[in-house]
């Protein structure tokens, strides 16, 4: 009964109108840029479970995976704000849910470098969705999105350095399963 409770609450936050990144505001400074990655769901979702599974996968890919995520994000960005257009972001941002919600439920490891690809794509794409809401005055907006997801993907990393013990694991595997059905939730709701 926990479980279905658990998976209901998060369904119901990732199905919130947060999750459109509705800009109120201004999105030329630092502030708008920390407040970005937790201001949606899809990103405050991915970029932790990035972090995620890299520290359960460990070995290198602890350092490799935020850096590649770091990396990725920042060339998405400035190929948006270089006039690169992409189509499918929304989609490609929730396809990343589900897809590391189910590299968590299934525990899936894969070669360092293999998961450095993935996870660049992943960001490239998180990148290309700040970038579209951005305005003016970029470098404080890029500074402060880039802070926020440094320190999401930490505490993704803590969460899995956490969830070493059983319990722990059962808890990250559960939300990996219920973040992945919610991902697919909503991309159907894209289509």
């Amino acid at each position: 009964m926990r479980l279905l409770s658990f998976c209901i609450a998060l369904f119901s936050v990732l199905a919130t109108p947060v999750f459109a990144h509705t800009v109120s505001g201004s999105t030329d400074s630092f502030a708008a840029g920390l407040a970005h990655p937790l201001g949606g769901a899809d990103h405050l979702v991915a970029i932790t479970f990035a972090g995620l599974w890299s520290g359960l996968v460990g070995r290198t890919a602890i350092i490799a995976w935020p850096v590649t995520f770091a990396a990725a994000m920042l060339g998405g960005f400035a190929a948006a704000s270089a006039g690169l257009q992409l189509g499918f972001v929304e989609a490609a941002t929730s396809l990343s849910v589900t897809l590391l919600g189910a590299f968590i439920a299934f525990e899936l490891t894969m070669a360092v470098v293999l998961g450095a690809v993935v996870i660049g794509l992943f960001a490239s794409f998180h990148g290309h969705a700040h970038a579209t809401e951005a305005t003016s005055l970029l470098l404080p907006y890029v500074t402060g999105f880039t802070m926020a997801t440094l320190a999401l993907l930490v505490v993704g990393i803590a969460v899995a350095v956490w969830a070493k013990s059983s319990a722990g694991r059962y808890v990250v595997r559960t939300a990996g399963g219920c973040v992945a059905l919610a991902g697919l939730f909503l991309l159907g709701g894209l289509a």
